[in-house]
């Protein structure tokens, strides 16, 4: 598994109860943490520091979350969660519009946000991972290899990166399109059929007959549940 003291998280929230609190507790995970009670300074901060994720709080004075998402997502590839009081559509569709890749209502479980923070971890950057545990699946990025039920599995070069991207993307819904693009990439020739092929044969050395490990969303795309 990626060692937490690698990762960087930048805070962001005018409520110092909140920031003390989730300081402690992700520096206890083993996260390298900083924190600012304001949006210029946490911006100034992120030039600095250069986080993989950045925790803001929607509601601040001066510069809200919103500007500052967007000012961190021109300055390179960091994961932002907002967090809000209230639980808005409007707001929810405007953080994300403007880059932001999960929401948090507060009050929420510290829990749940170290499992969106481990999966922002492992979408936007597989690179600081060695060996992740997902389910019955295990990853080991160094030697790609996947096991299945802690057998490895014998897998193409292509079929790898699939399983891989199915995998760190578990719980969505993945169409052929984004499948096409993030694995055989942007200026991909062929037919989105070779997605379907791949699948196929994916599911034959999983032995999922009966499409219970990769399912297909009709008319969407493709999904790995996992316990």
């Amino acid at each position: 598994m990626y060692q937490p003291r690698d990762i960087k998280i930048l805070l962001v929230d005018d409520e110092t109860s909140i920031l003390e609190f989730l300081e402690l507790g992700l520096q206890n995970e083993g996260y390298q943490v900083m924190s600012a009670q304001d949006g210029i300074s946490g911006v100034n901060l992120a030039r600095e520091f250069q986080p993989h994720v950045a925790i803001l709080d929607v509601m601040m004075p001066g510069m809200n979350g919103f500007e500052v998402c967007s000012m961190l997502k021109k300055m390179g590839n960091v994961a932002v969660i907002m967090l809000s009081a209230k639980d808005e559509v409007e707001d929810r569709i405007k953080g994300l519009t403007i880059g932001a890749d999960d929401y948090l209502v507060k009050p929420f479980s510290f829990q749940e946000l170290l499992a969106r923070i481990q999966a922002r971890i492992r979408n936007q950057f597989p690179h600081l991972l060695t060996e992740v545990n997902l389910g019955p699946f295990r990853i080991e990025d160094g030697r790609k290899e996947i096991s299945f039920q802690d057998q490895a599995l014998a897998l193409s070069a292509t079929e790898y990166e699939l399983l891989k991207y199915l995998l760190i993307n578990h719980g969505l819904v993945l169409s052929k399109a984004r499948i096409l693009d993030q694995v055989w990439g942007y200026d991909f020739g062929g037919q989105d059929n070779i997605v379907e092929v791949y699948v196929r044969a994916l599911r034959e050395k999983l032995n999922d007959l009966d499409h219970q490990v990769i399912r297909t969303i009709r008319g969407s795309g493709y999904r790995i549940d996992l316990p």
